[in-house]
């Protein structure tokens, strides 16, 4: 028996795999001065090795992002390379993704609020 997964869990994993890889796709462009639309083998190692762990995340449903996650299931050295991304692309996705930005600073307002709101 397959199981499903329900159609919101799937468009949330998609919008955070989509928000992950215009991350670092601006963060080589511009630290790694590659062309748009390819990334150097080390980007996208990190790409593909942040995708598939957002793919298997058990947590999907319940957390907002892998940064507030209890579990961190990143290598460590892979975390640190996405943690300098995140720092270095986060700042300046507004002008260049406006829509992401605005959805992930409501999402992330929102949990810190339940969050507060739990204690």
């Amino acid at each position: 028996m397959k199981q499903t997964i329900p159609k919101d869990l799937v468009k949330k994993r998609a919008d955070e795999q989509l928000l992950v890889s215009e991350m670092i796709a601006l963060y080589c462009r511009r630290q790694h001065h590659t062309p748009k639309g390819s990334l150097c083998p080390e980007c996208q190692e990190l790409r593909d090795y942040a995708l598939a762990r957002i793919d298997h995340c058990p947590f999907m449903e319940t957390k907002t992002f892998c940064s507030a996650c209890k579990v961190h299931c990143y290598k460590p050295a892979m975390r640190e390379k996405i943690r300098t991304v995140m720092r270095w692309a986060g700042p300046r996705m507004l002008p260049v993704h406006p829509i992401l930005s605005i959805r992930h600073v409501v999402v992330t307002i929102r949990a810190k609020r339940e969050a507060g709101a739990g204690k």
